[in-house]
């Protein structure tokens, strides 16, 4: 329907830069029709093609996110099912023997009978009775359809392969999938085209209801134009599928059910890996045409390089990284002796010993007291109106069009945007609650037509710029180093969001907070829950516009991946996450010959440093694509968060993440004042995110938006004003502490520094409750005035 309007809006906005196109679609989707209509012809044309064009991105975006959740949502049901099958297996043994025995028996019975007679025309009697017999104790016992699935059961049980299972559940989305494949333009992000030639071989055989197929097929030849007749290379599926989508009985044939829905499997996982595209797409297109060619690049290596302290040739990378893991390799292996907390297990695994966690001191219980005591107590509305004057953070929201009018007063408006949607009271709620100070279709008007993502994350901003000014963050930290974790927000089932998290049980989508050493919150995302924390990590310290410059990230076990520690490495970031099974890790050798005297149990594989040199100029055209705003590291880490034998880049980054988790490793088991500061750092942001969620009160801390684009709004509007109340909440103890200062209470830095603004006892969430008891009451109604039809009503 979308394509159907004017042909290809590709043509029309060719020559507009893509923030531009953003902009006008967004303003244009904040307009009704008759406030369209307000405007000029050509500006309301440009508004309607923009608006067309991100629409049309958006619901191939869309539709292939659908595949792949419905592909999956398959593939789970399927796996509860052999599950199921496993528990009910005696049960359903003992059925099947028992049919197979009356088959048998009755088998035996006619044969018997057979033999008796003793007459030529017996034996073809036999046979004719057998079938009749045997068709009667199938359809005894549930029918010939009943007791193939039974078998296909239990076969996949015994095989532990749940693949034959799929076909129960997708045979009711058949229809809509053959449908979805062919309105999408797709294409192969490599020279392979199996899996492709697979979907066109279906799509061509979608009417056929025979249960096997041939796998020949005709083709037109690409040279010659004739056409030729060609046996369909099914290679592109795992062995699993090999053995469910042929059957060895019937060479050449392929189970044609159990094809479409391998086709159609194989296709969600490539999609999602990117070795294919969806032509008109953004989230699934051709991520690797976005990048910038060799020659754009070249000039801009040896600045970027300098930049992020790289060297500037293949050889010299390649040198200079593998010189470091050896020495840092040797260097561990020479300290082991004296190294009190590590060991290796016979396995060679390696194993540390808990230390122990820092006291605070009593002064520093005391100076906290002391601070407790004295810290003013403020309504959250009363914090929010008091930093929102000091620092004038709403000043970047507005009208989208230049056109609109602008409030009368912006100040309270955007004040009570903030404290409403940051706190989750909704519109409707907040204005009751207000009251009348403003209504509701002001305040989701205000959000709709004033408020975007950039003009929030320029909010932030300028509330982090003023908290990293004051000296009592500078205690905390120097903002040099950065958490960043999810939490899990609950929201409405029905949206492209929510999935079910195994973590945190429940449907709902993840709030990814970037944290600084001072306690701020840089940046915020709302993600879905299935994709893995990591595609994420490098994103917030790139987007992020404020004064801090962080170099370092910590993170969870979710927040690292060989890919995202190559990356990290060549933006010039130190990747320290915290892993949950560190001691299953590989550790990868420097060199292939290398032997160590007591860690040599540690290592395997060496690195592969000859495809991380062959490579170096793709590496250098992704992170320098990235940096230009060509190519989104998300859409890069999400492509290469999978192992991928069609993408060469991603080996690359695969074996140089290697290298560099191998050295973080080594680091971890060695130095324990690194554990104790990665625990310091992800413990950090672990108290953010309950400090966000306390404020985070109204309707239960349900999402209750469906919009992608306005459920990120929410999660960004909770972030200011989290980080409004921590700014408050530094004033306010900085001004306890100069007076407890002059009152000869000493204050030393060593005990401020184990201090964190994440105070609550001096919040009131809630605000004032107040009442007049001597206001005139008014006259009970004991009696009900009924008319005298009401009953009989």
């Amino acid at each position: 329907w979308l394509d159907g309007m004017g042909g290809s809006t590709d043509a029309w906005v060719a020559d507009v830069p893509a923030a531009k196109i953003r902009h006008f679609a967004a303003e244009a989707r904040a307009l009704d029709a008759s406030e369209m209509g307000d405007f000029g012809q050509v500006k309301r044309i440009v508004l309607e093609a923009c608006l067309l064009h991100q629409a049309r991105i958006r619901a191939r975006d869309d539709l292939v996110t659908m595949l792949c959740k419905r592909m999956n949502t398959l593939h789970n049901k399927a796996k509860e099912l052999l599950e199921k099958i496993r528990e009910e297996q005696r049960e359903r043994n003992e059925r099947m023997l028992s049919v197979f025995g009356e088959m048998l028996t009755a088998a035996h019975d006619v044969d018997m009978a057979a033999r008796a007679a003793d007459k030529p025309w017996s034996r073809v009697r036999k046979v004719h009775q057998t079938g009749k017999v045997l068709l009667a104790a199938i359809e005894a016992n549930g029918g010939l359809a009943g007791l193939l699935a039974e078998h296909e059961a239990l076969v996949a049980h015994h095989s532990n392969n749940y693949l034959p299972l799929l076909d129960r559940f997708y045979r009711s989305h058949r229809s809509l999938l053959l449908r979805l494949t062919a309105v999408l333009v797709l294409e192969p992000t490599s020279t392979d085209r199996r899996l492709l030639d697979a979907l066109d071989f279906v799509l061509a055989n979608q009417n056929r209801t025979a249960e096997y197929i041939s796998d020949s097929h005709t083709v037109t030849d690409t040279e010659t134009g004739q056409q030729v007749s060609r046996v369909l290379d099914t290679s592109f599926a795992p062995e699993a599928w090999q053995k469910v989508i042929r059957d060895r009985r019937r060479p050449g044939k392929l189970v044609r059910r159990h094809l479409e829905i391998c086709v159609f499997s194989c296709l969600a996982d490539e999609l999602v890996r990117g070795d294919v595209a969806a032509v008109g797409s953004e989230t699934y297109a051709n991520w690797q045409s976005q990048l910038l060619s060799w020659e754009e690049c070249e000039p801009l290596v040896a600045g970027y390089c300098a930049e992020v302290g790289l060297p500037t040739a293949a050889s010299e990378f390649r040198r200079e990284l593998q010189s470091a893991m050896g020495a840092l390799a040797s260097s561990v292996d020479q300290g082991y002796p004296d190294n009190a907390d590590l060991s290796l297990d016979e396995d060679g695994r390696p194993v540390l010993t808990a230390g122990k966690g820092n006291q605070r001191s009593a002064s520093a219980l005391a100076l906290q007291t002391a601070i407790r005591e004295r810290l003013p107590e403020r309504s959250l509305l009363d914090i929010s109106i008091r930093t929102t004057r000091w620092l004038r953070w709403y000043r970047y929201f507005g009208p989208l069009s230049g056109s609109d009018p602008k409030l009368a007063d912006p100040l309270e408006r955007y004040l009570l945007v903030a404290f409403t949607y940051g706190c989750n009271l909704g519109a409707a709620q907040a204005a009751r609650h207000l009251r009348g100070l403003v209504s509701a279709h002001e305040l989701s008007w205000t959000v709709r037509r004033h408020v975007t993502l950039e003009q929030l994350n320029k909010a932030i901003t300028e509330v982090v710029n003023a908290y990293l000014a004051l000296d009592l963050p500078k205690i905390w930290g120097d903002a040099s180093s950065v958490s960043a974790d999810g939490t899990k927000y609950d929201i409405y089932v029905d949206n492209l969001v929510a999935e079910y998290h195994i973590r945190y049980g429940g449907y709902g989508g993840i709030a990814y907070h970037h944290i600084a050493d001072n306690y701020i919150a840089l940046f915020s995302r709302f993600v879905p829950c299935g994709v893995w924390e990591a595609v994420y990590i490098i994103e917030g310290l790139l987007a992020q516009e404020s004064d801090a410059t962080p170099r370092e990230i910590h993170a969870d076990t979710q927040g690292q991946s060989f890919p995202v520690f190559g990356l990290a490495y060549l933006f010039g970031f130190e990747l320290l996450p915290r892993i949950r099974n560190f001691k299953d890790m590989i550790f990868h050798r420097p060199t292939a010959g290398v032997r160590y005297a007591h860690i040599d149990a540690l290592f395997s594989d060496p690195i592969n440093w000859r495809l991380i040199e062959e490579h170096w100029k793709d590496l250098m055209r992704v992170v320098i694509s990235i940096r230009e705003g060509r190519l989104s590291s998300v859409t890069l880490l999400r492509r290469l968060r999978h192992d991928s034998k069609k993408n060469k880049i991603y080996r690359a980054f695969r074996e140089l993440g290697r290298a560099v988790r191998t050295m973080v490793l080594l680091r971890y088991i060695s130095q324990p004042s690194l554990r104790k500061h990665i625990g310091r750092a992800t413990n950090m942001v672990v108290s953010f995110n309950r400090f966000s969620k306390w404020l985070n009160f109204g309707n239960h801390g349900v999402i209750a938006e469906n919009d992608p684009e306005e459920q990120e709004k929410a999660i960004k509007f909770n972030t200011l004003v989290a980080d409004l109340v921590m700014f408050n909440t530094a004033i306010d103890m900085s001004t306890v502490i100069n007076q407890l200062q002059a009152q000869g209470h000493p204050a030393s830095r060593a005990d401020l520094a184990t201090m964190a603004p994440y105070q609550q006892d001096n919040v009131r969430r809630f605000g004032d409750f107040a009442y007049d008891l001597t206001t005139p009451l008014e006259p009970m109604d004991v009696h009900l005035a009924l008319h005298e039809d009401t009953d009989a009503a």
